[in-house]
């Protein structure tokens, strides 16, 4: 089962790359079959680049972090 506090921190590590942009990224669920789901904010909801940022940098990260992460998802 995948652990909030683990995901968080590992959000915590990306959220100054964000923040640059103009950017942010928010926690709402974890789901018991590994699926992370985030709100991108600011600069990062409307950015055409946004699934990049979702697939290449978010879930990049958490899948490295912590391998029981199978997805990210924007809701």
């Amino acid at each position: 089962m995948l652990d909030r506090t683990q995901v968080e921190n590992s959000l915590n590590l990306i959220r100054p790359m964000l923040n640059r942009d103009g950017g942010d990224v928010q926690l709402i669920d974890v789901t018991s079959d590994g699926i992370v789901k985030v709100k991108l904010m600011g600069a990062c909801g409307s950015c055409p680049m946004s699934m990049m940022t979702l697939k290449g940098g978010i879930e990049a990260k958490l899948k490295a972090d912590i391998p029981e992460v199978k997805a990210v998802e924007a809701v």
